[in-house]
């Protein structure tokens, strides 16, 4: 999965961003560059065009919803289906994210130290997450602070009996490099 999110948990005002910070935009590109990317119709809606180089997979309930380079998909397992093998970028909005972050694993997040005003909102990553990285962004002029954080799945075995995931607070740390999710497929 992909997002920005202010401190807040604000991802979205009037069909947009709240905020504009290039690196973040810079970042996003690098990161779905040649991927599937899977969203929500008024994520798709907000693009003024398809982004080049990406495919566009859109989780929409109106079956007649067509749009210009755009598939089409009714539910998740049928998103997944459509994007075949391979990384899939989850990229909003709220209803996507919920629908994808059990399945996800791993959760490239920016973090905006601001609380933005907005209309859409997502809830912080839960402690079935674990940092692995995290590179910090001073304010720039009217732009918030804000930092890169890569996130992934504690794998099942650590959740299950331990207390994470289960609404009880888990300190934030890197994992041997054995616990480490091996390249491969997956939903980001």
């Amino acid at each position: 999965m992909i997002a920005a999110r202010a401190r807040n948990g604000t991802i979205g005002r009037d069909g947009a961003l709240p905020w504009r910070l290039p690196l973040d935009l810079k970042r996003f590109k690098t990161l779905t560059m040649g991927k599937a990317m899977i969203m929500g119709r008024k994520t798709f809606e907000s693009f003024p065009a398809p982004l080049p180089g990406r495919r566009h997979i859109v989780l929409t309930r109106d079956a007649g919803w067509r749009a210009e380079g755009a598939e089409v998909a009714l539910d998740p397992n049928a998103a997944l289906a459509l994007a075949g093998e391979g990384e899939v970028a989850v990229i909003g909005g709220a209803q996507v994210y919920a629908l994808f972050a059990d399945r996800a694993d791993r959760f490239e997040m920016t973090e905006v130290h601001a609380d933005v005003a907005g209309d859409t909102s997502m809830p912080a990553p839960g402690a079935d997450w674990l940092e692995v990285a995290r590179e910090e962004h001073p304010a720039d002029g009217y732009r918030p602070a804000f930092a890169f954080v890569t996130l992934t799945k504690l794998p099942a075995r650590l959740r299950e009996g331990s207390g994470v995931g289960s609404g009880q607070a888990q300190p934030v740390a890197t994992p041997p490099p054995s616990l480490l999710p091996q390249a491969g497929g997956g939903a980001s």
